[in-house]
C-alpha cells in the first residue's frame, strides 16, 4: 500500500508542477498589468505629419470655388453691358438705336487677394490671384445677346502655419447671354474650368512635392430691374449661383513621410439679393459713369467633402473648408465711354464672410463694331 501511494505521488506531482507553469505563463501579463506593471510592448504607429492639421489641397478646392464664382459674376456683368447696357451716348437709360454695332469684344486684367481664417483643424491661408480675360459677344435678336469668354489665372496659396504652399493654374471657358424687355433683364452664365496644381510641404527631410489636376463648373442666373431717375439709376438684382469643384488624388514625392491624399469634392449653392446704384455725366460725345452695388449672400447649400490622408497603412479624414452661411458682396465700377464703339472701365469687388474676405480689382476695355 505504501509503494502504491509513492507511485501515485510521483505521477501527480509532475502533473501539478506542469499545470502551474502553464497558468503562470498564460496569466502573468494580466497579473502584471493589474498590479501596475508595464503592459506588453505594442508596435508604435508612424505619426502623421502636419498635414493632419492642414492640407493645402483644402485651400485649392476652396480657391477653385471662389475663382469660378468670380468669373461667373463677371460674365453676368458683361451680359448686361454692351448691347444691353443703358448708359449709351443717347443718354443713360435710352435704348440702343437700330444702327447699334452688332459685335463686341472685351479684354480684362485682374488681381485678387483673399484670406481664410482658421476653422477646425485648418489653420488658415492667404491667396493671391492674377489673371486675364478675353471675350467675344454679339446680338442675336433685338434685346437678346450672347457671348463666349476665356479666363486664364494663376493663384499662389500660402498656409504659413502649416509650412505649405501651392500654385493653381486655372483655365476657364464661359458663356453668357441676356434678354432685355423694357426695364427687365434676365442674364445667364455658365463656366467650365480645368486646373494644374503643384504643392510643396516642408518637412525635416526636405520638401514633399505633389502635382495633380482640378476642375470647376458653375452656372449663374440673375434677374434685374432698371429704374431711371434722370441721369441716375437704381437696379435691384436677384441671383442664383451654383459652383462645383473637384481635385484629383495624389501621392507626395520626397520629404519625410510622404503621404497619399484622396480626391476631394465641393459644391456650393447661393442666392444673392441686392441692388446697384449709379449716375452718369455726359461730356460732349462721351460719358463718365460711376456705380456701386451691395448684395446679401445666403449660402443655403454647401457640400464640402472630407479629404482622406494615408500614411503607412494609417489614414485620417480632414474636413474641407466651408464659407459662412451668410455674408455680403460689395463693389464699385467706373466707366469712361469714349464713343459708341469703345469703353474703358475699372471695377472693385469685395466678398465679406465670417472668417473669409476677398478683394479684387479689374481693368478692362470693350470695343464694339
Amino acid at each position: 500500500m505504501t509503494g502504491l501511494r509513492l507511485n501515485v505521488g510521483r505521477r501527480i506531482v509532475p502533473f501539478l508542477i506542469g499545470a502551474i507553469a502553464i497558468m503562470v505563463v498564460a496569466f502573468a501579463p494580466s497579473l502584471a498589468q493589474a498590479q501596475g506593471g508595464p503592459p506588453p510592448p505594442t508596435p508604435t504607429p508612424i505619426p502623421f505629419p502636419n498635414l493632419t492639421d492642414n492640407t493645402v489641397q483644402l485651400s485649392v478646392g476652396a480657391a477653385q470655388l471662389d475663382i469660378g464664382s468670380n468669373f461667373l459674376q463677371r460674365l453676368g456683368r458683361q451680359a448686361t453691358w454692351g448691347y444691353a447696357q443703358r448708359d449709351n451716348a443717347a443718354g443713360g437709360g435710352a435704348s440702343e438705336s437700330a444702327e447699334a454695332p452688332r459685335y463686341r469684344t472685351w479684354v480684362e486684367g485682374y488681381g485678387n487677394k483673399s484670406r481664410t481664417d482658421a476653422q477646425g483643424t485648418f489653420v488658415g491661408d492667404k491667396r493671391r490671384t492674377w489673371g486675364g480675360v478675353a471675350g467675344l459677344g454679339m446680338t442675336l435678336a433685338p434685346g437678346f445677346t450672347a457671348g463666349v469668354s476665356v479666363d486664364q489665372s494663376r493663384t499662389k496659396i500660402d498656409a504659413p502655419l502649416a509650412l505649405q504652399t501651392a500654385t493653381l493654374d486655372l483655365t476657364q471657358i464661359g458663356i453668357n447671354a441676356a434678354y432685355t424687355n423694357g426695364p427687365w433683364t434676365l442674364a445667364f452664365a455658365a463656366i467650365h474650368g480645368f486646373a494644374s496644381i503643384h504643392s510643396n510641404r516642408s518637412t525635416t527631410g526636405g520638401p514633399a512635392l505633389s502635382g495633380y489636376d482640378g476642375r470647376v463648373d458653375g452656372a449663374l442666373v440673375e434677374l434685374s430691374y432698371y429704374q431711371a431717375f434722370g441721369q441716375s439709376r437704381v437696379v435691384p438684382k436677384l441671383g442664383l449661383e451654383y459652383v462645383v469643384s473637384h481635385t484629383d488624388a495624389f501621392q507626395e514625392i520626397g520629404g519625410l513621410n510622404p503621404v497619399n491624399v484622396a480626391d476631394a469634392h465641393g459644391e456650393r449653392a447661393r442666392v444673392m439679393a441686392g441692388a446697384e446704384v449709379g449716375h452718369y455725366w455726359i461730356v460732349g460725345q462721351q460719358i463718365f459713369d460711376v456705380s456701386a452695388y451691395g448684395k446679401f449672400v445666403d449660402n443655403f447649400s454647401q457640400n464640402i467633402s472630407t479629404v482622406q490622408v494615408s500614411l503607412a497603412g494609417n489614414s485620417i479624414a480632414v474636413q474641407g473648408i466651408r464659407e459662412s452661411t451668410y455674408g455680403a458682396d460689395a463693389g464699385a465700377n467706373m466707366s469712361w465711354i469714349m464713343s459708341r464703339n469703345a469703353r474703358l472701365y475699372a471695377n472693385f469687388d469685395g466678398k465679406f464672410r465670417d472668417g473669409f474676405n476677398s478683394h479684387q480689382g479689374t481693368v478692362g476695355l470693350e470695343v464694339k463694331w
